[in-house]
């Protein structure tokens, strides 16, 4: 915020901070926002977080947790914002859903179920708003250089030794510049265009999914087990 008001000093910015998970909080941000910008051109849900584990090592509630952000969040934000960007001829929404929109990996059951929802919810949205002449987009990321694997959470029942092998060896996968995430994203908002995936990451992952719709899951399931400690049954 601080270089946008550097860079162009006559326009105005506007910053809230809102804890995500709560539902009460992100209404009443919304409201606001809503009153000072009766009018929004471009609405962007970027926000996410994840957690580490299987779904038998994970609390109900730390995979709630990433499900409200995620997912709650997008949709609360979205029906509260939607008549502003209804008033703006040509307006857009763009939510960001990722690679794991598109796949679902083990280990990663909260952050894939939270991104599928999100390119459903995005999907379905688009036939809605057609008439409407709102464009919407739905962005899958592949591995855009960020904190999202630093910052998880790790699932209360996880080897914390084990995930710390496994977030490693995905944290060298996150190789893209954000700042080439974010111009992909502008590009294919000018352009009108339904889905945009960023890198070969994403890509390569999407053609799979595509030509072998089941049968990916082997090579999925094979790289996300590897290393990890058998236990018995």
């Amino acid at each position: 915020a601080d270089a946008v008001r550097a860079a162009h000093p006559g326009r105005p910015v506007d910053t809230c901070v809102v804890d995500l998970a709560d539902a009460a909080a992100t209404g009443a941000v919304a409201g606001q926002v809503r009153d000072r910008h009766p009018v929004i051109r471009l609405l962007v849900n970027n926000a996410g977080v994840a957690l580490g584990g299987r779904f038998d090592e994970v609390t109900f509630d730390e995979f709630s947790w990433v499900m409200e952000v995620n997912f709650r969040a997008v949709a609360q934000l979205t029906h509260a914002l939607l008549p502003a960007l209804k008033a703006a001829p040509g307006a857009h929404l763009v939510t960001v859903s990722s690679l794991f929109g598109l796949i679902a990996p083990p280990g990663q059951v909260a952050y894939a179920a939270s991104k599928f929802a999100v390119r459903g919810f995005t999907e379905a949205l688009r036939h809605e708003l057609a008439a409407d002449g709102v464009g919407v987009t739905c962005v899958h990321p592949g591995g855009i250089r960020t904190r999202i694997a630093r910052d998880a959470r790790v699932g209360s029942g996880v080897d914390e030794a084990e995930y710390e092998v496994g977030r490693q060896r995905f944290e060298r996968l996150l190789t893209i510049d954000p700042r080439t995430a974010a111009e992909a994203v502008l590009r294919g908002v000018a352009r009108r265009r339904g889905r945009v995936l960023i890198g070969w990451s994403a890509r390569l992952p999407d053609l799979m999914a595509r030509v072998a719709p089941v049968g990916h899951g082997r090579l999925l399931t094979a790289v996300g087990n590897r290393g990890r400690v058998r236990r018995p049954h």
